[in-house]
């Protein structure tokens, strides 16, 4: 994990969502490498199956959070409760349902393929459209030239994938001294 140009210990456990049959899709006649806005996924089954621990810091998916809050109030409260989503999933259609979310410590959207620029979008969305004060996270298929314009989005901690040197990711973050556009990255 890396968190203020460190590699970090990561104390959350990611809770996953159980593999399902991949299907194929086609856009334009082209094969379509990420999901669609829209796409039922995480399917029910999905959504029900998940195990995630009894105690400790877990980042749950969004939708197993919801079908669960009422039992994780108390670990909300303590804390030990963030949430995940993809990209391809449309915060705006659950924010009533999950309030303030500067309740949770962490927000993590995962990127199961880069293929588009979603994640930035979602960044710059979460801090100025529902003013998200706390850790934003990226992980998946987090690449080392994203990393600097994901912070510019508003992300302040990045999970890069196992294969990659996280010391090289570190260094993207100075790739550019002097940016000229606006910005919802967190100032240190």
């Amino acid at each position: 994990l890396i968190k203020n140009k460190e590699v970090v210990e990561d104390n959350w456990v990611i809770a996953e969502l159980p593999k399902t049959e991949e299907k194929v899709k086609m856009q334009a006649g082209r094969v379509v490498a990420f999901k669609l806005s829209g796409e039922d996924y995480p399917t029910d089954n999905q959504i029900k199956e998940t195990n995630f621990p009894e105690t400790g810091k877990v980042l749950l998916p969004l939708k197993v959070f919801i079908l669960h809050q009422n039992k994780l109030k108390k670990r909300l409260d303590n804390k030990e409760v963030g949430i995940w989503f993809s990209t391809h999933e449309e915060i705006h259609k659950f924010t009533k349902i999950l309030g303030d979310l500067n309740n949770f410590p962490v927000i993590a959207i995962h990127v199961e393929k880069f293929a588009d620029g979603r994640i930035f979008s979602i960044g710059n969305q979460l801090r100025n459209k529902y003013n998200f004060k706390n850790e934003l996270r990226a992980f998946g298929d987090v690449l080392r030239d994203q990393i600097y314009f994901l912070k510019r989005s508003g992300f302040t901690s990045f999970l890069i994938r196992k294969d990659r040197d996280a010391k090289d990711a570190i260094k993207s973050l100075d790739d550019f001294t002097d940016p000229y556009q606006g910005a919802s990255d967190i100032l240190e």
